[in-house]
C-alpha cells in the first residue's frame, strides 16, 4: 500500500483527500519510482474539478511530473537502470503519491546538482516549453518570442529556452515582483496585461514588426490583441485557455491579413512514441544546461508544500500567486544524500 491523494468527486480543492491505495506493480517495460517530490500544473486543477480527464489507461492520481529514486524494475527494460538511481518522469498520470510506475522512456537521470525537488519542476513544465517552441513553432535564431504567463512553470522554462535558442523572450505577467523575476531570467521587455496593452509594449519592442511566435496558455480574451501584435507570418501557439475558450469578432480576417498560422498543442494526450522522441530530442540539446558551470538552465521553484498539504498547495496557485512552480515534497529526504 501507499499514500496518495484521491478525489471522489469533481469539486474545490477540499474534495482532495489523502488514503491509502494499493502500490502500482511496474508492468512490461516500466519501472516503479518512489516519489521524493512531485509538481503543481494547471491541468492539475482542471482535472480536480472534473475537467481534463486523464488519457485512458492511465492513473486516475492527479500529477504530470516528479522525481524520486528507482525502487523496483519490471520486466523486459531495455536500459540498464540501478536501483535507488535518482530519476525525473513525465507521467500521463499518478504523481500525487509515494509511488508511481512509469514507461521507462519516460524517464530521465535527474543532473547531479540538482536536488530531487528542483529535479520535479522539470519534466511536465520544460518539455512543455521545449515542445512548443522547438517542435511547433520551430524558433528561430534571432526572432522575437512573447510568452503569456511569463512567471509561470512553463513561462520561467520558455524564457531561459528562447535565451538557448538564440532569440529573444518577452514576456506578460500580471504583477511588477513577476516581470522583474523573467527579466531576471532573461526576458527582454515585459508587460503587465492588467495595466496596459500588451499588444502596444510589443509593437514599441519590435518597431511596429510584432512577435515572431506568440506562447499562448490564455486564449479567447487576448485574441485581439495577440493577433494585433503577431508579425507577418508569425506563428500564434495556443496551448491553454485560462482566458475563455471562445471567441467573437473578426479573428479569421485580421489573421489571413497577417497571414498568421494558428497552431495548438497538448503533450498529455500524445502517444507514449510522441514523449518518448521528445524526451530524446530534450536530453541530448537541452538537459546538459543544467548541470554545466555555471548552469545556464534553471528550474524556478516558488514554494513547496507537504502531500499532506495538497488543498493549500491548489488554492495558492488558484489564487495565482506563484511565480515558478509549485512543488509537493512527498517523502522526507536528505538533501546531502539524494
Amino acid at each position: 500500500m501507499m499514500q496518495a491523494v484521491c478525489v471522489d468527486a469533481p469539486g474545490g480543492p477540499e474534495n482532495l483527500l489523502l488514503r491509502a491505495v494499493p502500490r502500482p506493480p511496474p508492468k512490461d517495460g516500466e519501472v516503479l519510482i518512489k516519489v521524493h517530490a512531485a509538481a503543481l500544473n494547471r491541468a492539475d486543477l482542471l482535472q480536480r474539478r472534473g475537467l481534463y480527464p486523464p488519457p485512458p489507461g492511465e492513473s486516475d492520481i492527479i500529477g504530470l511530473e516528479v522525481a524520486g529514486t528507482v525502487d523496483t524494475l519490471g520486466p523486459g527494460l531495455k536500459r540498464d537502470w540501478k536501483l535507488d538511481e535518482r530519476v525525473m518522469a513525465l507521467l500521463g498520470g499518478g504523481g500525487y503519491a509515494e509511488y508511481v510506475s512509469v514507461p521507462e522512456e519516460l524517464l530521465m537521470p535527474v543532473p547531479s546538482n540538482l536536488t530531487l525537488c528542483q529535479a520535479a519542476a522539470i519534466p511536465e513544465a520544460w518539455l512543455t516549453a521545449f515542445q512548443l517552441l522547438a517542435w511547433i513553432a520551430q524558433v528561430k535564431e534571432g526572432e522575437v518570442v512573447l510568452v503569456h504567463a511569463g512567471a509561470s512553470g512553463v513561462g520561467t522554462a520558455a524564457v531561459q529556452l528562447v535565451r538557448l535558442f538564440g532569440a529573444v523572450p518577452i514576456i506578460t505577467a500580471g504583477s511588477p515582483e513577476k516581470l522583474r523575476m523573467a527579466e531576471k531570467l532573461g526576458a527582454a521587455a515585459g508587460f503587465n496585461y492588467k495595466k496596459e496593452s500588451f499588444a502596444q509594449g510589443v509593437c514599441d519592442f519590435t518597431g511596429g514588426k510584432g512577435a515572431n511566435v506568440i506562447l499562448d496558455c490564455i486564449g479567447g480574451c487576448n485574441w485581439e490583441q495577440n493577433v494585433s501584435c503577431l508579425s507577418v507570418d508569425g506563428r500564434w501557439v495556443l496551448y491553454g485557455t485560462m482566458g475563455g475558450r471562445t471567441v467573437e469578432g473578426d479573428l479569421l480576417g485580421k489573421l489571413l491579413s497577417k497571414r498568421g498560422h494558428l497552431l495548438s498543442s497538448l503533450l498529455r494526450s500524445r502517444t507514449l512514441q510522441y514523449k518518448s522522441n521528445l524526451i530524446r530530442d530534450f536530453s541530448h540539446k537541452v538537459l546538459p544546461y543544467f548541470s554545466n558551470q555555471p548552469a545556464s538552465l534553471r528550474p524556478v521553484i516558488d514554494r513547496t508544500f507537504k502531500l499532506e498539504d495538497i488543498a493549500e498547495a491548489h488554492r495558492y496557485m488558484e489564487a495565482n500567486r506563484n511565480m515558478g512552480k509549485i512543488i509537493i515534497k512527498v517523502i522526507p529526504q536528505n538533501e546531502e544524500t539524494h
